[in-house]
């Protein structure tokens, strides 16, 4: 086992096309764990290893590789671009330490490049960011660090200077070390600074230490004095600002040119935490519910994360993040959420689709376990001397689906354990049935996962099946608040019950989160079983939906009061209570329709935004701008998703082949606005 202070466990995150997995295939190539780079454009990539990821040259599924750099092990996850497969980037920022940010030298700062930014402020993530593709025609990294910094708090701090533009971006300067790394397929050399780029160089470098001493006052202080500031000082204050979150080192690079991954590499070791630099594992003991804080420690009692599960017929292959403690193949474990033992037959060392079998892990560690199949996404494992219990991961509610059945009705019980399979996979993935015809529903997050869907099930699992046009998600919520009050007293049988509850019912204004529950009792000598009871049905009532049958969002619902009785309530008249009185409350407050909508940027020729507005106004769109990037018109609006199904398609026609768009969802809008 490795010394927590020598694991790295990290992600890769980006928009769509700005070079993840490429990124990745040099990091693997570099470290000695392949022999060959593996390239996206050929279908040879490691990482993407899924037939659909590598015949669109996309990631799908988040994959999982570890591998030696230094004397440090690696941990790292190659993570989806594209929105329609956020729940893959949800769950594995959940679990790491840190983050690579990857922007493209040409695009910048896209839709999707805010959404993962954001995601990964929400756990609090020390990150890095490299601008890529410098060696393409247009790229800049003067334009995109700008809008890094315009966007995310001015805390990207540039510790390189890229030599050279486009196809003759062939090195870059450490401003750190003042030293020039000329690359080649192989090998990283340092060397003098080219004579006419030394001036240019100390002034970046000025500028560097200026921006860290903005944050460090023994910086301040060495740079005031006229100090000499060793290399070795400013790592060290580096490091500290980027723990803290209040700066991100800016790298340059090329990817596809191997120009400055061994640096990326390198900084990774030197900037980003280990496990030992994680002082508290926020968690909560699975028997009282209490908080509690967990150290990471390898004489601890075991703790993990399955964070990943791979659904296979014979037996299913879960990713599991270890916190603390030892952990030993062919060991037994407990599971807190089904209070059972459950035994580990093997322990993996992962390696995309490839696994090595290992006999013990210590805390800080990424891998895979065979097991039974009653494991989850989400699910905690640990040692039943000590019973806790780590955060259940939120994925958000798809947004789209369709009816789906097979060709040959002798397959549809194939079709059910598939699709079965695939829903144990992907938390995003949703299958129900339809009250009226009895279909088959399959749910998700775009056109884009669902066809992804349909495709794994004819060419994986070989089972031919009929697809619907997809349909949107709606959603209600109510217009105005209101607050209710509802009894419950009947005889049944020869028992009396009874519960008296009043809840507040009003509409959210944070649209984060689908809805609010909240316990405003005033009566703290309640029985903590009632009150619990009562809690979880003001929480079902919520989700069972509003006047037109779908569910609610931007809800908050409120327990005002509860009255029992000694002798005569029950969770039962409790529920009874807090179901009859949000029912009365969503009929008071009324509903309207609301349907979902994503936010487009439009990349354009400046000759065809006319067409496109015209197009974008008939969809029922609100343009926001029309900016200029490069020689292009990127054109900022709001669309129903509704009017989004064949939109990949209409976008190439509109622009003559040359526009591209992303996407990313904004929340939901009431119909007709």
């Amino acid at each position: 086992m490795n010394d927590l202070h020598d694991i790295r466990t990290i992600g890769i995150i980006a928009h769509i096309d700005a070079g993840k997995t490429t990124s990745t295939e040099r990091m693997l190539y570099l470290s000695g764990r392949t022999h060959r780079s593996g390239e996206v454009d050929d279908g040879s990539t490691v990482m993407d290893y899924l037939d659909e990821e590598r015949a669109r040259g996309i990631t799908i599924v988040s994959a999982a590789a570890t591998f030696q750099w230094q004397d440090t092990l690696v941990h790292l996850i190659d993570t989806p671009g594209h929105i329609d497969f956020t729940a893959e980037v949800e769950r594995s920022l959940r679990v790491i330490d840190g983050a690579v940010v990857i922007f493209s030298g040409v695009e910048g700062v896209e839709a999707q490049s805010e959404k993962v930014w954001f995601q990964a402020d929400r756990y609090k993530l020390p990150r890095l960011a490299i601008i890529n593709k410098l060696d393409r025609v247009g790229a800049s990294f003067e334009r995109v660090l700008g809008e890094i910094n315009d966007k995310f708090q001015d805390r990207g701090v540039p510790l390189q200077y890229p030599v050279g533009s486009e196809s003759n971006f062939d090195s870059v300067i450490d401003l750190i070390t003042m030293q020039q790394w000329r690359f080649d397929e192989h090998d990283a050399v340092a060397g003098n600074i080219d004579s006419e780029l030394v001036e240019i160089a100390e002034a970046a470098r000025i500028t560097m230490i200026e921006r860290l001493a903005d944050h460090s006052d023994e910086l301040a202080e060495a740079y005031l004095q006229n100090s000499e500031l060793a290399a070795r000082k400013i790592h060290e204050c580096i490091r500290q600002l980027t723990l803290a979150n209040r700066i991100v080192p800016v790298l340059a690079g090329s990817a596809k040119k191997t120009v400055g991954i061994q640096l990326l590499l390198d900084n990774i070791i030197r900037y980003l935490p280990s496990p030992a630099d994680i002082t508290g594992i926020p968690a909560f003991d699975a028997k009282t519910g209490a908080d509690v804080t967990l150290a990471p420690g390898d004489d601890a009692p075991f703790a993990g994360l399955v964070f990943k599960v791979v659904a296979r017929k014979s037996a299913d292959l879960y990713y599991l993040r270890t916190y603390t403690g030892k952990l030993q193949a062919d060991t037994a474990v407990y599971q807190p959420r089904t209070k059972q033992t459950v035994k580990l037959k093997r322990l993996l060392r992962l390696y995309a689709k490839s696994t090595e079998p290992l006999d013990v892990v210590g805390p800080g560690d990424i891998i895979g376990l065979m097991g039974p199949r009653d494991i989850i996404t989400g699910d905690t494992l640990c040692d039943r001397r000590q019973q806790v219990m780590f955060e259940r991961m939120n994925f958000p509610e798809p947004v789209i689906s369709m009816a789906i059945e097979p060709q040959s009705t002798k397959d549809r019980g194939r079709l059910e354990e598939i699709l079965a399979m695939l829903a144990r996979e992907d938390p995003t993935l949703n299958v129900s049935e339809d009250e009226n015809t009895g279909q088959c529903i399959l749910s998700g997050m775009g056109e884009l996962h669902l066809e992804i869907a349909v495709k794994r099930i004819v060419n994986e699992f070989n089972t031919a099946v009929h697809a619907g046009e997809p349909r949107v998600a709606y959603r209600e919520s109510i217009t105005k608040a209101t607050t209710e009050t509802a009894t419950f007293d009947r005889n049944i049988g020869d028992t009396d019950l009874y519960a008296r509850a009043t809840i507040a019912l009003s509409p959210s204004d944070d649209h984060s989160t689908p809805f609010i529950v909240e316990n405003r009792l005033r009566n703290g000598n309640l029985p903590k079983a009632l009150v619990k009871a009562a809690m979880a049905a003001l929480n079902d009532g919520v989700k069972t939906g509003g006047n037109n049958g779908y569910p609610l969002i931007y809800v908050k619902a409120e327990l005002m009061e509860l009255e029992i009785h000694a002798d005569k309530t029950t969770d039962g008249a409790v529920l009874g209570a807090v179901l009859q009185a949000m029912d009365q409350a969503i009929s008071t407050a009324g509903t309207e329709i609301l349907e979902p909508m994503m936010r487009v940027d439009i990349f354009a020729p400046e000759e065809t935004t006319g067409e496109i507005s015209n197009y974008l106004q008939g969809k029922r769109s609100l343009i926001h701008s029309v900016d200029d990037v490069l020689e292009r018109k990127r054109i900022r609006c709001e669309m129903p998703l509704a009017e989004m199904f064949g939109f990949s398609k209409a976008v190439p026609q509109l622009t003559g082949g040359r526009g591209s768009f992303s996407m990313d969802p904004c929340g939901y809008r009431a119909v007709g606005r």
